[in-house]
């Protein structure tokens, strides 16, 4: 693996570990970022991991960016990257509805059941390769080739959170409400994103994922435990 070091204005480098995404060069960047939690380097603040490099920002009055850089391609030299993933979670869906109104249109583009269309998007497991784009919004990988298709051509204005997408081969969970060209065929009453909580973001790059089918009564009831103070997620043993 030959990483490059990318300086990102005056108090931000980024670790490209390469230009092709993959499990393995994402744990890579997970890895790295772990190490740099449980080992510090003075006058970093702050890593935000992606599918493929890691921006570190830094306090250059403590740490100056050419020995930053240096010491972070020291850092990646033995380091051991998990691709397993950390943790493995159960996410119930709400599949259709209100907030899944593209299930039948996409059903029917795929030449499928709505229901033969869960059963194969409910049955693979996801990789959280990466959080970005709004507070805790998870991008997942392991979409089922069958499943992968376009964005729409105009993004709609509004999307409820929690609603479950797909967008050309990944899939996602929205985190709060707001515009998306992504199509979505179910909802979660799982919170990704809180910031009341303690941990405001229940999902981290290198988690996995399943999606569980739930009735829209058993939604209702994982709701009023996510208000009561739980996470309506059910994490599974690796």
């Amino acid at each position: 693996m030959t990483a490059r070091i990318l300086p990102c204005g005056a108090r931000a480098l980024t670790v490209e570990l390469s230009d092709r995404i993959s499990e393995e060069i994402n744990a890579a960047v997970i890895a790295l970022a772990d190490d740099l939690a449980g080992r510090p380097i003075p006058g970093v603040e702050e890593t935000v991991p992606t599918y493929r490099s890691l921006m570190v920002l830094y306090d250059p009055a403590i740490v100056r960016g050419k020995a930053l850089g240096a010491a972070l391609l020291e850092r990646l030299r033995g380091l051991k990257a998990d691709a397993a993933g950390h943790r493995r979670f159960r996410v119930p869906v709400v599949y259709g509805g209100a907030a899944g109104e593209d299930l039948d249109a996409l059903a029917a583009m795929k030449e499928m059941a709505p229901d033969e269309l869960i059963a194969l998007h409910s049955s693979a497991e996801y990789r959280v390769y990466m959080i970005g784009f709004a507070p805790g919004f998870a991008y997942l990988g392991g979409l089922p080739e069958r499943l992968h298709t376009p964005r729409l051509p105009a993004p709609r204005q509004r999307i409820e959170a929690g609603a479950v997408g797909i967008g050309g081969q990944q899939a996602s969970i929205s985190s709060v409400a707001g515009p998306s060209g992504w199509r979505f065929i179910g909802q979660t009453p799982v919170r990704l994103f809180d910031p009341v909580r303690p941990q405001p973001f229940l999902l981290a790059a290198g988690d996995r994922i399943q999606f569980r089918p739930v009735g829209a009564e058993e939604a209702r009831d994982i709701a009023a435990y996510i208000a009561s103070g739980g996470t309506g997620m059910e994490e599974v043993a690796a």
